[in-house]
């Protein structure tokens, strides 16, 4: 009998270390969504598509503000979490006559009124490094700010394996404490986001 309880606490303890990102347990969010980017990056379209697949309510919101988040309260209609996705495009911004600066100080406030109102913010990252400095201009750190803007007020970090090569991400997450999800590519989106919300 102690033999079987021995080997039943193993198997809990086992499965709760399996589940466990820096040390917390399987990250979940709420819905609905507010899902946005900083640096106007074509990123949150993936997350869209995904997002509409496992049939969870959203809004994609390009230039979304801490103002959308209290509409949405005062609605009685709060939304549960925002997706925020880092990276910038230069054309993206142009055409929405943005900087990144702008973009900064838009999700910075976003954030700050998620905070106030106890919302979820996901930090996604998604396009590689072709979404990164690596593959940018000389002289351009537009991905770079958009990540420092976002990844360590994150609640949840997703990010696409490849574009976490240098480690970026790991050392933010665990400066942080923030629990990090991988995908080795972005069609895994879809069992990580069913687990976040429970689909």
């Amino acid at each position: 009998m102690k033999k079987i309880l021995v080997l039943i606490i193993c198997f809990v303890l086992l499965f709760v270390a399996g589940n466990l990102v820096f040390g917390q347990a399987q990250p979940t969010a709420k819905a609905p969504v507010l899902l946005t980017s900083c640096g106007q990056s074509p990123g949150p379209v993936i997350v869209k598509v995904v997002l509409q697949k496992l049939n969870i309510s959203y809004e994609l919101v390009p230039l979304a503000t801490a103002t959308d988040l209290q509409k949405k309260k005062e609605a009685g209609t709060p939304y549960g979490s925002v997706i925020i996705v880092m990276g910038a495009s230069l054309k993206g911004m142009g055409a929405a006559g943005m900087s990144i600066d702008d973009e900064i100080k838009r999700i910075s406030q976003l954030i700050q009124e998620a905070r106030k109102q106890g919302i979820t913010v996901i930090g996604a990252h998604l396009e590689g490094m072709k979404r990164r400095a690596q593959g940018a201009a000389a002289g351009d750190t537009t991905d770079e700010q958009s990540i420092d803007a976002v990844a360590p007020a994150s609640d949840i970090l997703l990010i696409n394996k490849e574009g976490n090569a240098d480690g970026r991400f790991t050392a933010i997450a665990q400066a942080k404490k923030i629990p990090l999800v991988e995908v080795e590519k972005n069609l895994d989106l879809v069992e990580v986001l069913s687990k976040f919300y429970g689909k």
